[in-house]
């Protein structure tokens, strides 16, 4: 599969979004065996960054349940998994008194990635991501809070999520030039409203990592190629799916973009890391973007 750049490391152009697998509209999970079955599959096909979340469980009781997938299933592989980026992501909250709350302080970060670690079985956060901004802080002292981590040595690269353009020029102003090295934002046919992100991404050297690439958990990346028939008829020319076709166009909008379809089946990632090799002609690429109204 093609390579990419997150910060420091050589990533697989499609990645694994491992949250269906704890975490999706229709709270339908796998069994355990079944989870590390799909993590398998996707290290089978070639991708080499995982993006999970502390939050990623069925309930607030089980913080960090996607986590623990991901690591039961790296140490049970039979392959080298010393080449594997897995990117965690913290800073909302999930008690009995309030699901999905913010914080950004020092001291909740501090816990959270000294959790997450202890989740993973590391001693460093590799990718390490703000989840969601904390309105009743100032962006800029979140931004400090985890430069201050990053220098105690808990994480080694930084990204945000769900970040507007101003968010990501915040960042990097406190985190220095160079030292943002993602925004995962929503990005998809359904959702194409982070364009300008992931243009300002490109255009300053980030990762873009676009999350629900394919339209969500809630069916939008099974009838993508329904609503969009662009994608369908493309991928019936080529002898594959929407899907694939969706991500291929995806990954053409920069080379700073890695995808991270989620997947709660082997089958699912096995198909979608295919879109990795499938080269779309500019005439098709035009089509995908004039069908999703964006303008290039």
């Amino acid at each position: 599969m093609d390579q990419r750049t997150i910060g420091p490391f050589t990533v697989s152009a499609i990645g694994l979004g491992a949250m269906p697998m704890s975490m999706n509209s229709d709270r339908v999970y796998p069994e355990r065996a079944d989870a590390v079955a799909t993590v398998h599959a996707a290290l089978e096909a070639g991708v080499t960054f995982i993006d999970t979340a502390d939050i990623y469980s069925p309930s607030w009781q089980e913080m960090g349940h996607n986590e623990r997938i991901v690591r039961d299933a790296l140490r049970s592989w039979d392959g080298d998994a010393s080449g594997i980026l897995v990117g965690t992501k913290g800073g909302i909250t999930r008690t009995e008194e309030k699901d999905f709350g913010r914080d950004g302080s020092l001291s909740y970060l501090r816990s959270a990635i000294e959790r997450s670690m202890e989740n993973l079985g590391v001693d460093v956060i590799d990718l390490y991501q703000y989840h969601r901004p904390d309105r009743w802080m100032v962006y800029g002292e979140i931004m400090e809070n985890l430069r201050t981590l990053q220098s105690e040595g808990l994480i080694r690269a930084v990204g945000i999520s769900n970040a507007s353009v101003e968010e990501i020029e915040i960042a990097q102003q406190v985190l220095g030039e160079g030292n943002l090295a993602s925004v995962q934002n929503e990005f998809s046919p359904r959702h194409p409203g982070s364009y300008g992100e992931l243009q300002y991404c490109d255009a300053h050297g980030i990762a873009f990592l676009p999350w629900s690439p394919l339209g969500g958990t809630g069916g939008g990346g099974r009838e993508v190629g329904e609503r969009f028939t662009a994608f369908r008829e493309i991928g019936a020319d080529h002898g594959v799916s929407a899907q694939q076709v969706v991500l291929a166009w995806e990954l053409s909008l920069s080379p700073r973009v890695v995808p991270i379809p989620g997947a709660r089946r082997p089958e699912s990632i096995t198909d979608s890391a295919k879109a990795g090799d499938l080269r779309l002609t500019e005439e098709e690429l035009a089509r995908c973007t004039g069908s999703v109204g964006i303008e290039v």
